[in-house]
């Protein structure tokens, strides 16, 4: 068992501690809890009350005593009993459960809704009925005046099946695209059913009319909610006539008055993870709502955080047992947890002992197994004299050093310095004559975070402190300890980027600013020293102040000028060397089909053809044989090309000249065995 504090509120994880593997054997079991103190130090409040793989969803019946879970792999669906805290029995299921509702007060009828979209009935002997809906379902609620199980998923359409006359009743058209979850009211019976567009759709199941339309993705978003994307309704649940808590994708909570369509409370979870349950504590009026990382408990009156859980698993499903501090949930791991927390109520009537448990600890204590021992390391106990003492029981090796008795340690360390007690005292009085000093030396720690600019400021700072000291004046605030400016010396994403090109060309003009500055300071102490800054302030500056004002412009704009030169000459160079890396990779060629490669000499031949003129190509052709110019009688010149022929053409001609010579020589061949059957001779 885990005892934490959380606002000054205890929580304790029953389920804490390593779990027993299911294929052991009783007596291997016995074994174990013997020599591991952690396992005989465990609380198994329900025996065997986990789930092979990963647990989904777990609700409690209405009387109290049988927990129902479901689960993989398998899918399987286990029923615990509380009466004699163990397991009733376990059934094993084609698909996996998306949700299950306990229609009874006990376990003797269940409907599970399954992921293959099917929805199965089960009675206490198993597998009663089972049928399928049309579209994927995600969420359904059992309409008890009518009999009617509302089913809500991948679709628009709300399905109706009632259990009265064994059929689908006529569908509620929805405005949305899909539906994610729904509830009943249990006061007045309202169907209401959460949206993927962040709507809210409140039906009369009486009428089967669409009566309200409550938009909580536009309420969800405050100056405080930080949200990307469009958020969904992920949970829905109502508390009694008047009240609906309603959880988004994105991490808020929206409590609504059903008399107005705008929030009571908005509670951002600040993870930006899909709410999963809510629950409701009606002593303290609190709101219990889980997204897969944390349970938040706070008031539904005031907003105010009660207390907060933190599990190491991802969370699947929150289950609150009813008028107790106890409940329990469904994660990604084989172990359900369950918690306690007595300031909510009780313990259940079947695990009364808690109450007695919780308060014998608060009575007394723990101390943990630390407190008594000393931590030390080899050099400290070559220090005491105590080297030999390694290996003997009074040291307890751990780590880089070993555990001794804090008796020991102190007996020890009076012996070997009898004077420790006069050295801590004039320590302590040495630090007292320190602390009551005014004028000691400070040592300024400069930020991790933008320490150049922190030094200047530090500088500016103290030279015009110099200046107000001496004209008797108010300080100036400094930036340094100003709140508004705190994250830019402690978030390294304000950290000045030096090599960048903004900070480059503005840093001469900010340089020769604070340069002058500097001067100007420097000019009203020497003239405060020599009795003259009245008739310097109150005359026109000098022909010396404004020679030295234009210097200072013309040096700044130099240098501005000069930053812009190595800004370019820097981007031309990066242009190069990226020419340079796309010249310097392979070039890849396709060759057409039913051609061969020869060369790249070949390719630039072409390529320097085609760029030369009409009459050297015509020229070239008839040296090659190509063109034939010739005159005519008429006076004209009449030009013959002869096309060159490609690779495949010359290999058909070839083909067809050998064929035609073989049946040149087949007919042959038949003439000549033809003449001699004629004349009677033998062919052989």
């Amino acid at each position: 068992m885990q005892v934490s504090s959380v606002n000054d509120v205890k929580i304790y994880n029953l389920s804490y501690g390593r779990s027993l593997p299911e294929w052991l054997s009783d007596r291997k079991k016995r074994s174990l809890q013997k020599n591991d103190v952690d396992i005989r130090r465990r609380i198994e409040l329900i025996q065997d009350f986990e789930m092979p793989t990963v647990s989904s969803t777990i609700k409690v019946s209405r009387d109290g005593q049988y927990i129902i879970a479901t689960g993989t792999y398998k899918p399987r669906i286990r029923c615990y009993d509380t009466y004699q805290l163990s397991m009733k029995f376990e059934r094993c299921l084609d698909s996996e459960v998306v949700t299950f509702e306990i229609l009874s007060d006990d376990y003797s009828k269940i409907v599970f809704l399954q992921c293959d979209r099917y929805v199965e009935f089960h009675s206490q002997h198993g597998r009663y009925y089972r049928t399928r809906i049309p579209k994927f379902g995600r969420d359904f609620s059992y309409h008890y005046p009518s009999c009617d199980l509302y089913f809500v998923g991948a679709s628009s359409e709300v399905y109706r099946l009632n259990l009265e006359q064994g059929r689908f009743l006529n569908s509620l058209q929805t405005d949305a695209s899909q539906n994610n979850v729904c509830d009943i009211n249990p006061a007045h019976h309202l169907f209401a059913t959460g949206t993927t567009e962040g709507k809210v759709e409140c039906w009369d199941p009486r009428t089967r009319n669409r009566v309200g339309t409550l938009d909580c993705a536009l309420s969800s978003v405050t100056a405080d909610t930080e949200i990307d994307g469009l958020p969904s309704i992920s949970a829905l649940k109502f508390k009694g006539a008047l009240h609906m808590v309603v959880g988004t994708t994105t991490g808020q909570v929206l409590l609504y008055d059903l008399r107005s369509s705008r929030p009571l409370i908005v509670k951002d979870h600040h993870y930006g993870l899909p709410i999963k349950s809510i629950e409701f504590q009606e002593q303290l009026d609190l709101v219990i709502s889980a997204d897969s990382r944390i349970v938040k408990m706070w008031n539904q009156n005031t907003g105010e955080i009660f207390t907060s859980i933190e599990t190491e698993h991802e969370i699947n499903c929150l289950c609150l047992y009813p008028n107790s501090g106890m409940f329990f949930l469904a994660n990604e791991s084989p172990k359900m947890n369950t918690f306690y927390v007595p300031t909510l109520g009780p313990a259940p009537r079947w695990c009364s002992f808690l109450d007695n448990l919780t308060e014998e600890l608060e009575e007394n204590p723990e101390n943990t197994v630390y407190d008594d021992y000393k931590f030390v390391t080899k050099k400290d106990l070559e220090n005491l004299g105590l080297a030999h003492l390694i290996g003997s029981p009074l040291l307890r090796a751990y780590m880089h050093g070993f555990f001794m008795d804090i008796r020991l340690y102190h007996k020890v360390k009076a012996m070997a310095n009898p004077f420790a007690y006069e050295e801590y005292r004039k320590d302590k009085i040495r630090q007292k004559i320190e602390e009551t000093r005014a004028q000691r030396v400070q040592v300024k720690k400069l930020p991790k975070v933008n320490k150049e600019l922190a030094m200047k400021f530090i500088e500016e700072e103290e030279a015009e402190e110099q200046v107000q000291r001496k004209k008797k004046g108010k300080s100036l605030p400094n930036i340094l300890r100003d709140e508004r400016f705190k994250v830019m010396f402690e978030n390294p994403d304000f950290q000045v980027d030096e090599a960048s090109e903004e900070f480059r060309l503005i840093n001469p003009i900010v340089s020769k600013a604070s340069e002058k500055r500097k001067k100007k300071l420097k000019q009203l102490q020497e003239h405060r020293d020599s009795e003259q800054e009245a008739e310097e302030l109150e005359g026109k500056p000098s022909d010396a102040e404004s020679s030295e004002s234009s210097d200072d412009d013309r040096g700044w704009v130099e240098e501005v000028q000069k930053q812009h030169k190595l800004l370019r000459r820097e981007q031309k160079l990066k242009l190069m060397e990226r020419d340079q890396q796309i010249h310097s990779k392979p070039k890849f060629f396709e060759i057409k089909a039913g051609e061969e490669f020869k060369s790249f000499k070949d390719a630039a031949r072409k390529q320097k053809l085609l760029k030369t003129t009409l009459e050297d190509r015509l020229k070239h052709e008839e040296k090659t044989g190509m063109l034939h110019l010739s005159d005519t009688t008429v006076g004209s010149k009449q030009l013959t090309f002869t096309l060159k022929k490609s690779e495949q053409q010359k290999k058909r001609q070839e083909a067809e000249k050998q064929h035609h010579e073989e049946r040149r020589r087949l007919r042959r061949s038949a003439g000549h065995l033809r003449g001699k059957a004629a004349r009677g001779k033998p062919f052989f």
